[in-house]
């Protein structure tokens, strides 16, 4: 398999995954803005995970634009990562029915961290295939990468000793993080084109 089937693959998986998530969005049982306003938990649930997907994937497509090929181990991990945010649309519309729910958001916060780890394991498969230039900027992803996982830890040792929503809250400060690309990546990229 090539590369580019493979991200084509991840890329369609991806715009699956952002519209399974917009299908728990009902509509308003009104048509005034306080009927609107009844929705507005499963609103801003939504943006916060169409936010999680879209920063994972502009971040797998970045780190592949710097992979210069791929192989077995490579194209399995990636499914597992696929796997992982096929997951966050079930997770979403949970805690948008359940907010303040201790289970709902511990599947979050686990979706998210499961998705994180094999994100972390993808970036070390790929290093491999890295050249002198690439190999600082891999490092940079696997040391960021590894410090979401560790902030998600603690959202949820939070959100399960402490309030539930902090799973919810820490994980929208850490995703911030990674809302801005590594600019050596784009540098990378756009000399390559």
């Amino acid at each position: 398999m090539t590369k580019n089937r493979l991200e084509a693959f991840s890329d369609g998986i991806v715009a699956i995954v952002i519209t399974v998530l917009v299908l728990n969005l009902t509509i308003p049982n009104g048509d005034s803005f306080n009927d609107l306003a009844g929705i507005s938990q499963k609103i801003i649930v939504y943006i916060f995970s169409f936010s999680l997907v879209a920063i994972y994937w502009n971040n797998h497509h970045h780190l592949f634009s710097i992979t210069t090929k791929i192989d077995t181990k490579i194209i399995w991990t990636n499914h597992f990562f696929l796997l992982a945010l096929t997951m966050v649309p079930f997770a979403t519309a949970w805690i948008s029915e359940h907010l303040f729910s201790l289970i709902p958001q511990l599947l979050y916060g686990v979706t998210i961290l499961l998705a994180d780890f094999i994100y972390l394991m993808l970036v070390k498969t790929t290093i491999k295939y890295s050249d002198a230039e690439s190999l600082f900027i891999f490092k940079s992803l696997a040391r960021k990468t590894t410090f979401s996982i560790l902030v998600n830890i603690i959202a949820i040792s939070a959100g399960y000793f402490i309030y539930p929503l902090l799973i919810s809250i820490i994980n929208l400060l850490m995703i911030s993080l990674w809302v801005i690309p590594d600019k050596r990546i784009e540098a990378k990229f756009n000399r390559e084109k």
